[in-house]
């Protein structure tokens, strides 16, 4: 990954598996909009291998994948060469976003991390996806390993990045250190 700094690395997209026999391959967007991909030049590998230019763009299966053809990718096996490659762009080279509820997940890092009532719980170590949606990995004030947070609207409703804070709504057990016991007056 290219060094974490006053200009972090933004990524917008994970190539996956080759798409066909000439040289294209599926890539899971991390953004809203494939544009970005042909936008701003080639894009930086974050392995730190160079770059990749985006040659075309078309639909995939589900709203967020493409497939694409590479500058220099000639056939299957160069594309599936590529399988789990992340491509980006150091911050400062993309768009400032135009809404308060638009960001970049590397906006979020560091950020506090406050309940409702204003408590602190800790900070936000990384943005993971596993999958399914996002998750807060955050790393808790009082010690111990990180909690993942569901990073829903429901759960985080609010994001302050103006002010260094997210607050967290959440459900209980959410926030529980990993394999902690339930309170024994609780139990049933």
């Amino acid at each position: 990954m290219p060094e974490a700094g006053s200009d972090p690395f933004i990524v917008l997209a994970r190539v996956g598996a080759p798409n066909g026999v000439r040289g294209a391959a599926r890539v899971k967007l991390f953004g809203e909009d494939a544009s970005g991909l042909t936008a701003y030049g080639p894009l930086r590998r974050a392995d730190g291998k160079g770059t990749l230019r985006v040659l075309s763009l078309r639909p995939g299966k589900t709203p967020d994948m493409v497939v694409a053809t590479f500058e220099g990718v000639d056939g299957r096996d160069a594309a599936a060469a590529l399988n789990g490659v992340e491509l980006g762009l150091p911050r400062s080279a993309l768009p400032v976003p135009d809404d308060e509820d638009d960001f970049y997940h590397a906006d979020l890092i560091g950020l506090e991390v406050r309940l409702t009532d204003g408590a602190r719980f800790g900070s936000i170590l990384q943005v993971a996806n596993y999958g399914a949606d996002d998750l807060l990995d955050v790393k808790p004030d009082r010690g111990g390993p990180s909690v993942l947070v569901p990073f829903t609207k429901a759960i985080v409703p609010e994001v302050r990045l103006a002010d260094g804070y997210v607050t967290v709504d959440a459900p209980e057990g959410l926030l529980d250190p990993p394999g902690a016991k339930p309170d024994e007056a609780g139990d049933v």
